[in-house]
């Protein structure tokens, strides 16, 4: 069985959850996500999700009469994907939550911005995710990709960092593009990106039709590449300071970036989550018990499994930036 984030909230009965909810589902990735919801704890200390990922996919072909078929099987290679516990608190002085709420819900506020946090985080480590270097995350789709077949242009840069250099290259761009995903087990049903290799995108948008514009679940403007929808993965959960935005998807020192597809499907590249319907929670502040200042929690428990390596594809060194020297 698996889930979507619009069945947990159709599930839910709690009008701020499902605002938390839609913070997330406006992520058209996360919007479009299956979870296995089948996770449960092992031995009262972890929750692992196994699984086998295809790493030889399965051949045929025809046999003469009286004849047999060469024998080939699928390979398979064990995986284990251990869920993670993320998300943050925030608190709130019991004055201020209850008394001061003309110009704005203090709780809803707080919950519906920690939500944000916490969607950025997902999708960083839906990236850029590498327990070898970090723990507390899960592995992502670029730790996935690296060596298969379906990493494209690891050598050569592709210079998209201004308007006649798409000019000159966006047919170049496309037609890599095409290679990819020709390699990959089916047409993509995204591509992720940071801002700047989105702006480009809207660009040879102007130039091609096949890359069109249309809404998504709520209204707002999304733009298709043939069926796959383009992803701007934005920037990484804030450290409350004021500080240049550290997108998701980088750009290197070179002003090149990488695209990412992925096809998102429960045999291909899906989330997990605990067994159960409540893949994000809200924790309400207990303003009806002492104590002034009380904490409130979002909290989303899970991971992804990449089924297949080839429902991941990357093209890297795209450059987006021109750099001054």
């Amino acid at each position: 069985m698996a889930i979507k984030l619009e069945d947990a909230q159709k599930l839910s009965q709690s009008k701020l959850t499902n605002k938390i909810v839609d913070e997330f589902r406006k992520c058209p990735l996360l919007d479009a996500i299956p979870f296995d919801n089948t996770v449960k704890p092992q031995g009262g200390k972890t929750l692992a999700y196994v699984f086998n990922r295809i790493t030889t996919q399965p051949k045929a072909g025809a046999r003469k009469i009286n004849g047999e078929y060469t024998s080939q099987e699928t390979v398979t290679t064990p995986a284990t994907v251990l869920l993670k516990v993320m998300g943050g608190s925030y608190e709130l002085d019991r004055v201020i939550a209850n008394e001061e709420k003309q110009v704005v819900d203090h709780v809803q506020f707080q919950a519906t911005q920690k939500a944000k946090a916490t969607r950025a985080y997902f999708l960083d480590q839906f990236i850029n995710g590498d327990v070898g270097t970090d723990a507390d995350g899960f592995d992502g789709i670029d730790k996935a990709v690296k060596g298969t077949v379906t990493e494209y242009n690891t050598e050569e840069t592709i210079d998209l960092s201004s308007s006649d250099a798409i000019d000159s290259n966006y047919k170049k761009f496309l037609y890599l593009i095409r290679r990819m995903t020709a390699k990959m087990v089916e047409k993509p049903t995204h591509y992720l990106m940071n801002s700047d290799m989105y702006a480009v995108f809207q660009t040879i948008a102007d130039r091609v039709p096949n890359i069109h514009y249309d809404k998504d679940a709520f209204g707002e403007e999304i733009i298709r590449y043939g069926r796959a929808v383009l992803v701007d993965m934005g920037d990484k959960p804030g450290d409350g300071t004021e500080k240049e935005l550290d997108p998701i998807v980088k750009n290197d020192e070179s002003g090149e970036t990488s695209l990412y597809a992925v096809v998102i499907g429960e045999d291909k590249v899906h989330g997990v989550s605990p067994d159960g319907n409540d893949i994000i929670k809200h924790y309400y502040p207990d303003f009806k018990t002492a104590g002034a200042v009380k904490k409130g929690e979002v909290e989303m428990v899970g991971a992804i499994a990449v089924e297949t390596t080839r429902a991941v594809g990357v093209i890297r060194k795209i450059k987006v930036v021109e750099v001054t020297p």
